[in-house]
């Protein structure tokens, strides 16, 4: 078994059969995601529930994206209790609950191709320097229509913008979209209206890293249900509409103190209240920034998002107040230093949270052990530079195509370390497909440009 709370098991169990039994569940769905983020079940009665606790659950691997072959494909699931939640709209005859596994191989390791223990490898690694991972995800995402003949068309549920009430149409649907988080077990602390037109966010509680990428994975299939319900679709592709801004996951990040659990961030110091591991955390992503790209950005519509001119960030640079910087430092109220944290601003809400938050805290302990110095802050509009501007300061540029990226993380060592060998192949396998496919595919944009030019 891995984790601490797995060595309340016993006690968890009673608890969580207890529950089941209390709330009439008739099914589990032992739930795990393949590489790509997408969330995967098994489904049980719940008369299989206190086995499946004490010897798991056997499945056959082969089919799923970046799992095993078929000589390998014999593994098994083993319920992490801690995640246990009843899913609220499927209450009824038929009342079903969750339960997200940890994946197995027939030797009893933790399969390496699990994206949850991708990330719980990355954790241990920071655990064994002291230091607990905490994140905050803020996912984006649209609310759009059907067409006439029952498909999602890129139409907005609403023309509000930023912080609208009045024309905010959803909501009454966000209002669901958070009681039905809640009753999974999310905390929810906000939600409010995008800039774009149909376009939401709903930030919850900053916590732990494999919690919160739980929670984020918890998050999209929730919130889709939901949408379904009022007979919309929520998405999160990173830029579904033409000239309005896209969706990211801004993620802010800190390290903890495993024994005093005061924040690691914390100098006050400091100009910015930053530490020197801190600076050194952010130097480390600042460094592997193009590396880690492919995984915070995972679609050849992600770069679609990623260009000047909609609040996405484009330079590798880090600030305060600057929001075209790939790293901020939100500015913390007067005696809440202990909030201090960074915000990443690149990755976006289709990429595996799991996969993500490993990168990310692998690029940033490489800036730790190697003590790499922090370059000095950018505040200025870094739109506004010309290429020369650029240069002189020594500002790199993020991958502009999903190619790009890819080549870029194939040259960055650290980033995959982060993702093993096994979750590494098969990613660059899997992004490189989607690539191939894309440059073969001729666009409507490209037959009314040149078709009749030409």
């Amino acid at each position: 078994m891995v984790l601490a709370d797995i060595d309340n098991r016993a006690a968890l169990s009673d608890q969580v059969l207890e529950q089941a039994s209390r709330e009439c569940v008739r099914f589990i769905n032992l739930q795990f995601t393949d590489v790509n983020g997408i969330v995967k079940s098994v489904t049980i009665p719940a008369e299989q529930f206190r086995d499946t606790i004490e010897h798991g659950k056997w499945f056959d691997g082969s089919s799923i994206e970046g799992f095993a072959r078929i000589a390998e494909s014999d593994m098994y699931l083993m319920p992490d209790l801690s995640t246990f939640a009843v899913i609220p709209w499927e209450r009824g005859d038929n009342t079903t609950a969750r339960v997200i596994c940890w994946v197995y191989n027939p030797n009893g390791e933790l399969f390496p191709g699990d994206p949850r223990a991708v990330l719980y490898k990355v954790l241990s690694e920071a655990a064994e320097l002291g230091y607990q991972y905490n994140t905050g995800p803020e996912l984006e995402f649209f609310l759009l229509k059907y067409d006439e003949n029952g498909k999602v068309a890129a139409l907005p549920h609403d023309r509000g913008g930023y912080f609208d009430l009045s024309t905010d149409l959803a909501s009454h649907v966000r209002k669901d979209m958070v009681n039905a988080l809640m009753a999974m077990g999310i905390n929810v602390e906000t939600s409010h209206h995008e800039v774009a037109e149909g376009q939401h966010e709903i930030d919850f509680e900053y916590a732990d890293a494999l919690r919160t990428a739980d929670q984020a994975v918890t998050f999209k299939y929730t919130l889709k249900a939901v949408a379904q319900s009022y007979n919309l679709h929520a998405t999160f592709m990173p830029k579904p509409i033409f000239g309005i801004n896209g969706s990211g996951m801004h993620v802010h990040q800190s390290l903890a103190h495993l024994d005093s659990k005061d924040n690691g961030f914390v100098d006050t110091g400091d100009e910015y209240s930053l530490s020197k591991v801190a600076k050194h955390f952010i130097a480390g992503q600042l460094a592997h920034a193009r590396g880690m790209c492919a995984v915070l950005a995972p679609l050849v519509n992600s770069y679609k998002r990623l260009v000047p001119g909609y609040e996405a960030p484009v330079y590798i640079s880090w600030a305060r107040v600057n929001r075209s910087a790939l790293i901020r430092v939100p500015k913390i109220s007067p005696g809440q230093l202990k909030a201090t944290r960074i915000e990443l601003r690149c990755p976006d809400p289709s990429c595996n949270p799991y996969l993500a938050f490993a990168v990310m805290l692998k690029a940033g302990l490489d800036g730790i052990k190697r003590k790499l110095p922090l370059p000095e802050p950018v505040e200025e509009n870094l739109y506004h530079f010309d290429e020369a501007e650029l240069a002189r300061r020594n500002i790199g540029v993020l991958p502009a195509t999903l190619g790009e990226a890819l080549e870029e993380l194939k040259k960055d060592a650290v980033v995959q370390s982060a993702l093993g060998e096994h979750v590494y192949e098969r990613f660059v396998e899997a992004r490189t497909q989607e690539w191939n496919e894309f440059r073969k595919y001729v666009s409507q944009w490209e037959i009314e440009r040149y078709l009749e030019t030409f």
